[in-house]
């Protein structure tokens, strides 16, 4: 046996050895295999031909179906926050057309931010809407995968560094599109959690991580939601790709999961012929290079039977059969304007909204028509398109300033200054195709443009009684394909606002932003602090209700907001980024030595930049934050509101629980306060004393509420037990871990309000 796959299939045995099911898991069956005796009649019929024809993509978003037989093709929309304009067939041009435009729906660390079930499925709704004005059969989204560096450039993208936040949202996104005739395709299975190097990254990871992190929202997604389809990662996991890891899609996905639909490659993510086929993948988009002739070709030689190519069409059938194709005298409507997807859009704007700092500054204060100094180029820049990957052709974006002037009218007078030159996408620069004299010479004028604008805002500020101060980064700070090289503000934005609090004390900045930024600046030198994301089509309008009191904030932090980026785990660790030196000392290791985790000596390095080894284990986010009390900015969970909230009397329904059970809490929540707002009561689980190790505590139930100003509610929220255990390595089984538990209710992760202690038995 080759060495490289006498070692690859050792570290397989190692890390994953059996995948059987654990033996009180009721076995989950999709509804779409009620399709499978009609479907065997259509296979009997079709060429092998015809049948390898539809393993492939035809054109950039679709592949085919069989046209004699009535199949017809599927066809692709690129999200996941909103429907991608069309491409030429073969290319990434786009065809030019008018009638390609969408709604612009919150990225997906905004959905998040509203900590909401219910919006979820709006948004899913919404998204499937759309969807099928234009034709489309299946939405490339929700993107799911866990936020483990604060740098990731699709941070802005994923849901949550949480896997139980991003179960709950994932069902909620998937049930709203499948239950409006479109289907999802969960993306990117698995362990995509960074951009660079993600065509070639292997990510070595034990069992236990990740199966208690990195996969609870696929998971998730398929058995509540039944969702009808997945997208493998560009990365490798332990030695395979994904788009070719039978563990991942055939072992977990299909055999243990019981998923029933199909599975399909990232764009040029397929390595392989006969391992994709057999190994699980359906369709290689966008082409034919491995599963087209060559394909073919091998199940003529038998190096693949035709009963592996009957079950890769037989799950693709199934979806083309539970969505029904959109007649082509309906598709692609003129799309002019969609009020109730812009309604979605608006309501999650408006609850995703995070106030962080409130001074008494907020709601602005009208009276004496203040002049109000609007300062920063994000308080007009468009973010529906700008970095590389999917964007949206919109129908219209509020803009900050647009719903400033829209919702304030002639009660304010409105100055506006650009206060800094934005980072652009300079493709040339990225791809080393420019002169080094010629990026020096842009950046000379780069720098006295932005001297010039930063004085232009100071004198401004000089005259405003109360400055609005719009940073953060944009579209082409953060990108598919490219992780930031840290956190700080772009463009100098540090400097400019230092400058700005030194003329004018009054400033509220808000921070548009789809992943953490650092704040050791812009805090104290602001006396109200806003994060209002990358907020789609509506967001100006959301943001402008919520500074002047119109609604109350209500977002909540789907990540923690680091002090430095240093704190978090992969980058405390030297997990990330891999290969880097630091003075004469390479770090990224987890241990130095040539050997890989069978044992083996490779000869591989272990600073190799295409492995990811994550050492940090369950330890991402706040638990890795809690477990090793280090002080963070904004703690996961955190988010202010226009009033106060009081919690009372914590009870539960019993004191001992049996691994069948559900613990049911109870608590008052009371708003009081003299606005209405929205509160979010979060419930999480610390173990006492534990037979294994376990994070300090973890989220595990959250709702969203609302009070009227005095009013006061009994919040209940459940537990199952179940959701408690933990993943054995040695029998390969979800198992119990019988101890005493305490249940932390609080108001976010750093600010917990109640507690009470039971036990399992």
């Amino acid at each position: 046996m080759n060495y490289r796959i006498r070692s690859a299939f050792a570290l397989f045995i190692l890390i994953f050895g059996c995948t059987t099911r654990s033996p009180e898991e009721t076995p989950f069956k999709s509804s779409l295999f009620q399709y499978d005796a009609e479907i065997d009649g259509i296979i009997e019929q079709m060429t092998l031909e015809e049948k390898v024809d539809m393993l492939h993509g035809k054109t950039m978003f679709t592949s085919a179906g069989v046209e004699r037989l009535g199949i017809v093709d599927l066809k692709y929309a690129d999200g996941p926050f909103g429907i991608r304009e069309e491409l030429q067939p073969h290319g990434w041009m786009p065809l030019g057309w008018e009638l390609d435009k969408a709604t612009f729906f919150p990225t997906g660390s905004a959905l998040a931010a509203t900590w909401s079930k219910e919006i979820a499925y709006k948004y899913g709704t919404g998204m499937a809407r759309e969807a099928r004005l234009r034709g489309k059969d299946m939405i490339l989204g929700p993107a799911i995968n866990i936020q483990r560096i604060p740098t990731g450039g699709r941070t802005y993208e994923y849901l949550s560094e949480d896997p139980f936040l991003s179960s709950e949202l994932s069902v909620g996104y998937t049930k709203g599109v499948q239950d409006n005739g479109a289907a999802v395709c969960l993306k990117h299975f698995a362990l995509n959690n960074q951009e660079n190097n993600r065509g070639t990254v292997d990510v070595i990871v034990d069992e236990r991580t990740m199966r208690e992190i990195y996969l609870p929202p696929f998971k998730a997604a398929v058995q509540e939601a039944d969702a009808y389809g997945v997208m493998s990662a560009y990365n490798k996991v332990n030695g395979w790709w994904c788009a070719e890891n039978d563990v991942l899609l055939n072992q977990i996905l299909r055999d243990e999961w019981g998923f029933g639909g199909m599975v399909i490659s990232d764009w040029g993510g397929t390595h392989s012929t006969v391992e994709s086929v057999t190994h699980g993948l359906n369709v290689e988009m966008p082409d034919d290079k491995f599963m087209g002739p060559a394909l073919l070709d091998s199940v003529k030689s038998g190096a693949v039977s035709e009963e592996v190519i009957n079950k890769r069409v037989r799950e693709i059938l199934r979806v083309r059969k539970a969505i029904a194709p959109v007649p082509e005298e309906e598709a692609n409507q003129v799309m002019t304007s969609q009020p109730e997807q812009q309604q979605i859009a608006y309501e999650v704007a408006c609850k995703s909204i995070v106030l962080l700092k409130n001074e008494g500054v907020l709601p602005l204060d009208l009276s004496g028509k203040p002049t109000i100094a609007v300062i920063g180029d994000n308080a007009t820049r468009i973010m529906g398109s700008g970095g590389i990957g999917a964007g949206v052709k919109t129908l219209y974006e509020i803009t900050p300033l647009e719903g400033l002037k829209s919702k304030i009218g002639d009660k304010a007078e409105l100055v506006y200054s650009q206060g800094y030159v934005p980072v652009e996408l300079d493709y040339a620069r990225i791809f080393g195709n420019k002169p080094k004299e010629q990026i020096e010479k842009e950046d000379r004028e780069k720098a006295i443009l932005n001297k010039k604008l930063n004085t232009e805002a100071v004198e401004l500020a000089k005259k405003a009684d109360v400055v609005l101060f719009f940073g953060g980064n944009n579209r082409a700070v953060e990108t598919e394909a490219n992780d930031r090289e840290n956190i700080f503000l772009p463009s100098g934005q540090d400097e400019l606002i230092r400058e700005i609090a030194a003329v004018n004390p009054n400033v509220i900045t808000v921070l548009v932003s789809g992943a953490p930024n650092d704040l050791n600046t812009v805090e104290p030198a602001s006396k109200a602090l806003l994060l209002s994301w990358f907020n789609g089509t509506e967001g100006g309008n959301a943001l402008a209700d919520v500074l002047l009191g119109n609604i109350s904030p209500s977002g909540r932090l789907p990540f923690t907001l680091p002090i430095k980026l240093e704190d978090s785990p992969a980058y405390a660790l030297g997990n990330y980024p891999q290969g880097q030196k630091k003075g004469d000392v390479f770090v990224g290791l987890v241990e130095e030595t040539d050997k890989d985790i069978t044992g083996e000596n490779t000869g591989d390095n272990k600073n190799d930049p295409n492995k990811a080894y994550y050492s940090e284990g369950s330890l991402v986010g706040y638990r890795w934050f809690d477990t090793k009390e280090l002080p963070v900015m904004y703690p996961f969970g955190y988010g202010l509101t226009y009033t106060t909230f009081e919690y009372d009397g914590l009870t539960s329904d019993k004191e001992e629980y049996g691994a069948d059970d559900v613990i049911t809490l109870s608590f008052t929540l009371k708003n009081s306060g003299s606005v209405v707002a929205d509160e979010v009561p979060q419930v999480y689980v610390h173990r006492i004393n534990p037979s294994v190790e376990w994070p300090y505590k973890e989220l595990k139930g959250f709702s969203r509420t609302t009070l009227e100003a005095g009013e006061q509610k009994t919040i209940s929220l459940e537990i199952p037990v179940k959701n408690l255990r933990y993943w054995n390595e040695e029998t390969h089984n979800w198992e119990n871990d019988l101890c005493d538990i305490e249940l932390l209710v609080g108001a976010s992760a750093g600010d917990i309000k109640l507690n009470k202690k039971v036990s399992l038995k």
